[in-house]
């Protein structure tokens, strides 16, 4: 099930017994957290636990579920980190013992609602217990939308707010957020604010607005490494940090950037024009005329250094082999200094 499937069955009928969300794009698992939980919790203080099964095991939640609520007629259970869902599990002091949910499986309790949240790109599905919640749960895929698909969320996204966007606006919207759709949403809440529900969002309020916070995206990310900047790139990356964005997601800006400028650059050795590259890639046209504009600065070589960089440390992260803000400066460190 995609992430709009499972936001609209929410909409139109009652949180199922178990919900398994997997994926990387944080936006999709908060917001479908945030509706369960509504529905579930009514806007009051009842009964919620949350569990880390990287500390602790899966039957303490599943015990914790079958336990009749004392505050409320339902309860909610949410359980992080299902690490036993993976292809290659991290090592824990202690084991997991799926049988224990594969026989909760088959009966739910009928006053809770199970949510497993597994922030893992793939599944194992080989496993027998993956198979189990891909028949008795609702399994919501959560990852990063397509680079082509960015521009729909905009219009989705604005249209959550009421607003109406000029195309010069949406191109410089496009080319900042670069298929980040947490700060996507926090750019638009900040917008509607500013031009007030149901207004025009033109160019000259997107430049006064968005562009002035260049500095702390991924744009401003790219210019600080062309510059050779590392004192500027770490400062961008606190900024980030303290807007509570995830590493491993701003590896994905990063990426993007670096991923189209590479891409742009390919297509112009072989004679392409901005507007065949536009086609070819299936991006905005402004993201294009960014990439074309920073091309020149890197040469082949380095660019593939860098996508390389990238890969070793998105597969740090996410296998838990170095802490994810280190991971994410000595990436910074390593782009500034690559030649």
């Amino acid at each position: 099930m995609s992430y709009l499937e499972a936001m609209n069955e929410l909409k139109k009928s009652k949180p199922a017994p178990v919900y398994l969300l997997y994926g990387t794009e944080p936006y999709f698992i908060q917001n479908i957290k945030d509706a369960i939980e509504q529905k579930v919790m009514n806007g009051e203080e009842g009964d919620l636990s949350v569990y880390d099964l990287e500390e602790m095991p899966i039957e303490e939640a599943i015990t914790d579920a079958e336990t009749y609520p004392f505050f409320s007629e339902q309860k909610l259970v949410i359980a992080h980190n299902p690490v036993f869902l993976k292809a290659n599990p991290d090592k824990l002091p202690f084991e997991h013992r799926t049988a224990v949910l594969e026989q909760y499986l088959e009966e739910p309790a009928p006053y809770t609602v199970l949510v497993l949240i597994a922030p893992y790109e793939k599944l194992d599905e080989r496993k027998k217990i993956v198979k189990t919640l891909k028949k008795k749960a609702v399994v919501a895929e959560c990852n990063p939308v397509k680079e082509h698909e960015f521009g729909r969320w905009i219009g989705m996204i604005a249209e959550q707010y009421g607003l109406s966007i000029d195309k010069d606006a949406y191109e410089i919207i496009e080319g900042e957020m670069a298929g980040n759709l947490r700060l996507l949403q926090n750019e638009m809440e900040k917008i509607s604010l500013y031009v007030g529900e149901g207004g025009r969002v033109t160019k000259e309020t997107a430049e006064k607005l968005v562009a002035r916070s260049s500095s702390s995206t991924a744009l401003g990310l790219v210019d600080s490494v062309i510059a050779k900047d590392l004192n500027k790139a770490v400062r961008i990356y606190q900024d980030l940090e303290k807007m509570k964005e995830e590493p491993i997601a701003l590896i994905g800006l990063l990426a993007f950037q670096f991923r189209t400028i590479f891409r742009v650059k390919l297509l112009k050795m072989k004679g392409y024009s901005q507007q065949q590259m536009q086609k070819q890639l299936g991006v905005h046209p402004y993201v294009i005329k960014i990439a074309a504009s920073r091309e020149k600065d890197f040469t082949t070589e380095r660019l593939e250094k860098i996508m390389t960089r990238f890969a070793q440390a998105d597969a740090a992260m996410k296998q838990g082999a170095m802490d994810k803000g280190l991971a994410f400066e000595l990436l910074l460190y390593d782009l500034v200094k690559a030649e």
